[in-house]
């Protein structure tokens, strides 16, 4: 194992202590329980924006945090999520009086926690709002979830709703905003190869030289199906085919009933793709990935659009929601309507995404 680190234990700490020296004018980091937060938390009268999730995934989330976008991130150990008390912590140090909207993405761990986190606030009388993210359309069911992961779509619906919220979105119309933004994103990765999680030392899985897993989770969990290598035309190709063709599904997500004042079971249906609609395309590398490799499934990615008479109107490219050192790429479209697109172009300074200011 070669890797830029001291000691495996200190991975995570290390990496926050550096992000607060580097990044001091726009974020913060508290310890014990760790979470990153806004350098001006809370802003007063704004509904706050939380998210998290296990370390290893870098920028996500901790990269996200600042003016436009996220308030706080929990970061857990490597591929762990984070604890109900880190999610609490930071709900009290970012709640600015207009409520608490967390973005959760499926995994089990992550989803569990947040609700656990969510009652503790709501018992304390500060109000909190969960939406969970499902995007992958690569298998149903996996390893750390039931349903399908939440991968790309989440970074798109941190963005979109943090320019919401801070246009003055109260809290239950920036959780229908956030609701749709994750019923019309898909997303879906292929490896190149495995990973190594600092506290093992040996890589994550098995795959050889000429071979690829396609669908795979952003944890290194096993996809659709590993494949021989294919040139890089021929893996956007599938998946892009795969999130184009995907239906429309239906999904059962509990959620907070402020009158009823319990939880409740919301019955979600997602959208699929039609000719003509403008989408967002999101070419995301898994940590190992030059641009110029991201660049040329791009290429591919906006050919096919316009084959399908998908009009891209808004793109990203980049290394956002990684897997440690893994190579590879994952592909988001999202539809965009006009106001999601005037989210989009909102201003926006954080660590790793930052435009308009």
């Amino acid at each position: 194992m070669k890797k830029l680190i001291n000691r495996p234990e200190d991975v995570v700490r290390q990496s926050l202590e550096g992000m607060a020296a580097a990044h001091g004018d726009i974020l913060k980091v508290h310890f014990e329980p760790n979470f990153v937060y806004r350098a001006d938390a809370p802003v007063r009268n704004k509904v706050a924006i939380i998210s998290g999730g296990g370390s290893g995934h870098e920028p996500m989330h901790g990269g996200f945090v600042g003016k436009g976008m996220l308030d706080a991130a929990c970061p857990g150990e490597i591929f762990t999520s984070p604890t109900p008390d880190q999610m609490l912590e930071a709900t009290r140090m970012v709640h600015g009086g207009s409520g608490v909207l967390n973005i959760v993405k499926n995994y089990a761990g992550d989803v569990m926690n947040f609700e656990m986190a969510a009652e503790l606030a709501l018992s304390e009388g500060l109000r909190v709002a969960n939406v969970m993210i499902d995007d992958d359309v690569a298998v149903k069911d996996s390893l750390h979830t039931q349903g399908r992961r939440g991968v790309g779509t989440t970074i798109l619906a941190e963005k979109i709703c943090g320019a919401a919220a801070d246009k003055g979105y109260d809290l239950k119309r920036l959780a229908d905003l956030c609701r749709r933004v994750g019923t019309r994103g898909r997303s879906m990765g292929v490896a190149l190869t495995s990973c190594t999680v600092p506290s093992r030392g040996v890589p994550t899985f098995d795959l050889g030289n000429s071979e690829m897993e396609i669908g795979i989770g952003i944890h290194g969990e096993p996809g659709r199906e590993r494949r021989p290598l294919a040139s890089a035309d021929a893996i956007a190709e599938t998946l892009v085919l795969s999130i184009v063709e995907d239906a429309a599904y239906e999904r059962t997500v509990r959620d907070w009933d402020e009158t009823k004042g319990s939880w409740v079971d919301v019955e979600i249906v997602s959208e699929p793709f039609m000719a003509g609609e403008p989408v967002l395309a999101f070419v995301n590398g898994m940590g190992g990935t030059p641009s110029s490799e991201l660049y040329i499934v791009y290429r591919k990615v906006a050919e096919i659009c316009e084959k399908k008479s998908l009009r891209i109107v808004r793109s990203l490219v980049g290394s956002y929601a990684t897997s440690l050192e893994m190579q590879g790429c994952s592909v988001t479209l999202l539809k965009m309507d006009e106001e999601t697109v005037n989210l989009w172009d909102a201003p926006v300074r954080t660590a790793a995404l930052r435009w308009g200011v």
